[in-house]
């Protein structure tokens, strides 16, 4: 393990919806300091669970206060007895004073060029004027052409990306997708970008979850479980129809999933001989190493991880209120990494029962080059090393941004 001196990294992560931005930075921050001695790491989150996650020893968080993002694409603050724009307030100071005692040589901001609702802009600057190497963070997918220019539009994030930031990092291949496709950007932004392949990702621990199933079984995850209902929903009808021969299915609803369609999902499970369900397992790693196949939305994680443990999927992508998912569905089924229906396809019992029935026996992802995408986080290794080798003294901070 080689070692880097007195390296510090803040990550910042909006988290208003679904686990997606405090996973894909927990990932980095593990191989980092798995890596590299001297290495600390600090992860500024609105998550509402990221209490419930395991971090290893040189990574912890702070906890901001949390934001919601509805199904419409609106905000509203979590406790509804405080105003948003009193929660965003909060949220930017605790930030900013974060920044300040912490003191970051290196941010990365993952997503929003500005963090929500330009909470991250005085930080930004504060440590751009001291020096602070910028970096944005990118997922693969960020969505349709049309929708991301209007977002980015109503906060002028390209020019702040061209005069703030030094580098931008891209999660995922070239040739897999452009997360700028679509916009016009100059061409000093399209010189800072760096495709750095998929995040691999790996059991977090040797000791087996208690919620792996001794027997073959087929995983269906609804991600952070906010949107996931319709999906369990429709597999379960599959179940129930009989009209195939379906593997034992491990149902994992998210911790997000409403108390309403939860409970109602609970129940018809516990009428079923062929289906178990659980809320949440925060080594969901071991439980996708462990399947025979998965069934999932396609969430930037969920796709890592069907990768990373080379495993036959069948994706339902969401299409509403982002077009990510669908893109990123759609793009890797013509790679042939994965299978893929549409929701309302999906609604259609007999066609996803075949599917359901069939998926064990598909060709895995490596078979179409999937493993050869994931050196994401090997990349950001050579980076920061490269990086540290060029600054004898070097500490980093980074900030990291959402899904």
């Amino acid at each position: 393990m080689k070692r880097l001196g007195n390296v510090h990294i803040l990550m910042y992560s909006h988290d208003t919806f679904g686990l997606g931005h405090l996973r894909r930075c927990r990932a980095i921050a593990h191989s980092l300091v798995e890596n590299f001695k001297g290495v600390s790491i600090l992860i500024i989150t609105g998550s509402q669970i990221a209490g419930a996650f395991n971090f290893s020893a040189r990574v912890d968080f702070v906890k901001i206060p949390s934001v919601i993002k509805l199904y419409n694409g609106e905000y509203t603050s979590i406790d509804k007895h405080i105003d948003l724009t009193e929660t965003l307030q909060m949220r930017q100071s605790i930030i900013q004073h974060t920044a300040e005692s912490f003191q970051p040589d290196i941010m990365i901001v993952d997503k929003e060029p500005l963090g929500l609702r330009g909470e991250m802009l005085p930080t930004l600057k504060y440590l751009r004027e001291r020096g602070c190497r910028l970096v944005l963070g990118l997922r693969d997918v960020m969505d349709s052409a049309e929708k991301l220019e209007r977002e980015w539009q109503q906060t002028n994030a390209i020019h702040h990306v061209e005069k703030l930031y030094d580098d931008i990092w891209v999660y995922g291949p070239e040739e897999f997708w452009d997360p700028l496709n679509g916009l016009e950007v100059s061409d000093q932004v399209r010189d800072k970008m760096l495709y750095l392949g998929f995040l691999r990702r790996s059991r977090s621990s040797s000791q087996v979850t208690i919620n792996r199933p001794k027997k073959p079984y087929l995983l269906v995850t609804g991600g952070g479980g906010g949107d996931g209902a319709r999906l369990m929903t429709q597999v379960l009808a599959a179940y129930q129809s009989g009209a195939h021969d379906l593997p034992r299915a491990l149902l994992v609803l998210g911790p997000l999933m409403p108390t309403e369609k939860r409970t109602e999902i609970f129940r018809k499970c516990a009428e079923m001989q062929d289906v178990d369900v659980i809320e949440f397992d925060n080594n969901m790693e071991d439980l996708i190493e462990g399947a025979s196949a998965i069934v999932g939305m396609c969430g930037y994680n969920t796709f890592c991880e069907v990768l990373s443990f080379n495993k036959a999927a069948l994706i339902v992508p969401r299409t509403n209120p982002r077009e990510e998912q669908f893109i990123r569905a759609h793009r890797a089924q013509e790679l042939n990494l994965v299978d893929m229906m549409l929701p309302s396809e999906a609604d259609d019992v007999a066609a996803l029962s075949k599917v359901l029935a069939n998926l064990p026996e598909r060709e895995l992802p490596d078979d179409a080059g999937g493993g050869e995408m994931l050196d994401g986080l090997e990349t950001i290794n050579a980076f920061v090393s490269k990086w540290a080798a060029s600054r004898p003294a070097a500490d980093i901070y980074a900030i990291a941004g959402a899904s």
